[in-house]
């Protein structure tokens, strides 16, 4: 019982309009991380996206204030707290949340896919050539440790690979670090000498000499599959039906424009992210046809039923409808 009363606790910290009126909230945070995969949030953040979509439904003038969070687990944290109102990250702390917080008033769901786009993991050992080369010497630097999409898929990988019962060998040399920070320790010449990540900080690393590729999320799952997703209280869209409908609809604007110019938005995300990409660089990450920008959730079922078969998840979901809000519903995910 004290976990579902935190939960209602955080539901109302987080909606202090549930119990009164029917009045929106005047001011909404957002966090994202900071990867290309985020773009969408960067470009609504600077057009002023859902603050037009909210006026054009006849709501009065909302704030949006955007986060930079490391990882996964911080979104959750946040979002629990009520600090934010919609988290943006991978696929597995989205489902770890919805599965903790299911039946709860706090109920989470995803709002939306962002896209769908291969994960990484570089290294720089040149004695590590499978998973099995790997010792207690070398560190793996990812978002978060056991709950970002990156640390699912090295497990993922290491029981194609290794079996099983050795699925969480490497558990142990992971260390959390943001994207960035990752990047750093890597050609630091530190005891990170394997970084999963995302671009663009993995094109950047692969840059360097001496730096290349072992894993491919693509090549672990067999299909592409979507790589970040928003997520929400139902407490919080249910208390502000005209406020989500705006998010939503200003995400599929984002997207549209990312969909409609690669380059312009390739020269967004680096007018944007001020990190050491370039865009010629981005402009290809972005025509990659790997590289999708798209709403749909795509393969979240393969995610769902690992997490479900190792019990990091106390059920699997009939479909990854369950996991999402009606609004994508009629979309043909997976």
């Amino acid at each position: 019982m004290r976990r579902r009363e935190v939960l209602a606790a955080a539901a109302a910290a987080l909606v202090p309009g549930i119990r009164g009126a029917r009045a929106e909230v005047s001011e909404v945070r957002i966090a994202r991380q900071p990867s290309l995969g985020h773009l969408p949030l960067m470009l609504m953040e600077e057009q002023g996206l859902l603050q037009k979509a909210a006026a054009a439904r006849g709501l009065p003038p909302v704030t949006a204030r955007y986060l930079t969070l490391a990882g996964g687990a911080a979104m959750n944290d946040a979002l629990l707290s009520g600090s934010i109102q919609f988290a943006a990250g991978g696929v597995p702390p989205l489902v770890l949340l919805w599965s903790k917080t299911e039946g709860t008033g706090f109920a989470v769901k995803g709002v939306a896919a962002m896209n769908a786009m291969p994960l990484l993991m570089n290294t720089r050992n040149p004695a590590i050539r499978s998973l099995s080369d790997f010792t207690d010497r070398d560190k793996i630097a990812l978002p978060a440790v056991k709950v970002s999409v990156q640390a699912m898929f090295l497990q993922m990988a290491a029981e194609k690979e290794l079996g099983e019962a050795r699925r969480h060998d490497l558990d142990r040399l992971t260390v959390t670090l943001s994207h960035p920070d990752g990047m750093a320790a890597l050609l630091s010449g530190s005891e990170v000498t394997a970084h999963f990540t995302a671009a663009p900080t993995q094109e950047l690393e692969l840059r360097h000499p001496g730096v290349r590729t072992l894993l491919n999320t693509y090549d672990i799952l067999g299909e592409p599959s979507t790589f970040n997703v928003v997520w929400a209280s139902s407490a919080f869209v249910e208390a502000n039906p005209q406020l989500y409908a705006a998010f939503t609809a200003a995400l599929d604007e984002a997207i549209g424009a990312i969909n409609a110019d690669r380059r312009a938005a390739a020269a967004a995300y680096v007018r944007l992210a001020r990190d050491a990409s370039d865009v010629g660089l981005i402009a290809q990450i972005l025509d990659d046809p790997q590289v999708r920008f798209t709403t749909t959730p795509q393969a979240i079922g393969r995610t769902t039923d690992f997490m479900a078969r190792t019990r990091t998840i106390r059920r699997r979901p009939g479909s990854w409808k369950d996991l999402f809000f009606a609004n994508l519903h009629d979309r043909p995910g997976s």
